[in-house]
């Protein structure tokens, strides 16, 4: 493995998974490390391990789940992209991670090549968004946006689609309408042209 090699944290209880991405990414050229429990996971990053570049971590592990997990690592401040593995029947779970600060979600089942390109999508975005300064906004209520959702709202008031802006901040579009819905209701807005208009009306 190079110097350079991007980390890829891998946090989940079944060993299967946890092989077969560790295999998947390794051959695409990462550096993978992976935890049996987020409680392992907790303890490595509060020693002072490296972050890494991104975190696949499961919604259903023994012990603490993956979302107060994820909490907690919000709460420190982690800025990696965590991506949650839920299976169909957690959509209300992803849509709860994603509030709680997750990058974005994916499904189960999942194939090996979804996940490199995800993930690649993902950093890439995340390095790409740290070297960019965001417009100040002073509308209102744009205070009680997070980064993300501003980032989010930039894409729909500029025009683009769901798709569109997920393929510029490396997140899914169901992920964007979640954030849309999120940003809509803080701000008040009935719909998009509504949403356009309140971010239009500066103070």
């Amino acid at each position: 493995m190079s110097e350079s090699a991007q980390t890829i944290h891998i946090v989940d209880d079944d060993p299967a998974i946890r092989d077969a991405l560790t295999l998947v990414l390794d051959l695409e050229g990462y550096d993978v490390a992976s935890f049996e429990t987020g409680e392992a996971f907790l303890d490595y990053v509060g020693t002072g391990g490296a972050p890494g570049d991104c975190v696949i971590l499961d919604v259903h592990m023994p012990g603490q789940s993956g979302i107060e997990i994820l909490r907690k690592l919000q709460l420190d401040g982690f800025r990696t992209p965590v991506f949650v593995i839920s299976g169909q029947g957690d959509i209300p779970m992803a849509v709860e991670a994603i509030k709680q600060g997750a990058h974005d979600f994916i499904e189960k089942p999942f194939d090996a090549e979804t996940v490199v390109t995800r993930v690649r999508d993902a950093i890439a975005a995340t390095q790409k968004a740290a070297g960019e300064k965001l417009p100040e906004r002073t509308f209102p209520g744009a205070e009680t946006l997070t980064p993300r959702e501003r980032e989010v709202l930039e894409e729909i008031t500029a025009g683009a689609s769901n798709k569109e802006a997920g393929r510029t901040l490396g997140i899914s579009p169901r992920t964007i309408e979640v954030h849309r819905a999120r940003i809509m209701e803080k701000l008040g807005a009935r719909n998009a042209a509504d949403l356009v208009r309140i971010v239009l009306s500066r103070e």
